[in-house]
């Protein structure tokens, strides 16, 4: 049996271990997938609804095959999506995810996005919504072989904390090895203060009774 990660692991280092290792004999392997050469997939990652919800996969993408990613990370208690992504030539990756919580919770979304032939592309972008006393984390690593040359890679990166009690953590990384490539990172964190949440509030509330 794998032993259970510990924060410090730089993959973990936010992660509530207590809450982890009450189901980490069931995902000690992550979900390998691998995409044809060529061929075109969508996939739509709801939560489980669980209080602790772990998701893990090793992706590979073929020659020239697509792939696109829509999560939402909102487990009560403990959420992780957690995806390593190989990338062969030409091959086209988008993942949007979100990191929505509240009370105490902690969400992670730990990305490695690993450029290993020419002309691929990838689009990371991550929001979360957090109040309470929730953590949203992002870690993410785009890794571009020598041989990654004219990679197009980027990551986007945005929080906004509704209380302040709420924490948010942004870690964009970049490992390049080729030297024609276009990559590109960000990160914002923002607090919505009493008198913004008011209007947001009865703007919706306004919006709601529109359509009613």
């Amino acid at each position: 049996m794998t032993a259970l990660p510990t924060r410090k692991l730089e993959a973990y280092r936010y992660a509530d271990v207590e809450a982890l290792a009450s189901v980490w004999d069931q995902l000690a392997a992550p979900r390998r997938i691998e995409s044809p050469a060529g061929e075109k997939h969508r996939h739509v990652a709801l939560p489980s609804g669980d209080d602790i919800d772990v998701r893990r996969a090793e992706l590979t993408l073929q020659p020239n095959a697509e792939l696109v990613v829509f999560a939402l990370n909102s487990a009560r208690r403990y959420g992780r999506i957690e995806m390593d992504v190989t990338l062969h030539e030409g091959a086209r990756l988008v993942f949007n995810a979100a990191n929505i919580g509240g009370g105490s919770a902690t969400l992670e979304i730990v990305t490695t996005v690993r450029h290993v032939g020419p002309g691929a592309m990838s689009r990371q972008v991550v929001r979360s919504v957090l109040g309470g006393k929730a953590t949203g984390s992002y870690l993410g690593k785009v890794a571009v072989s020598r041989e990654g040359q004219r990679t197009d890679a980027s990551q986007s990166i945005k929080a906004m904390l509704l209380d302040r009690g709420a924490t948010a953590n942004a870690k964009p990384e970049l490992e390049i090895y080729a030297d024609d490539v276009k990559c590109a990172h960000g990160a914002t964190v923002g607090e919505l203060d009493r008198e913004q949440l008011f209007y947001a509030a009865e703007m919706a509330s306004e919006a709601l009774r529109a359509i009613a």
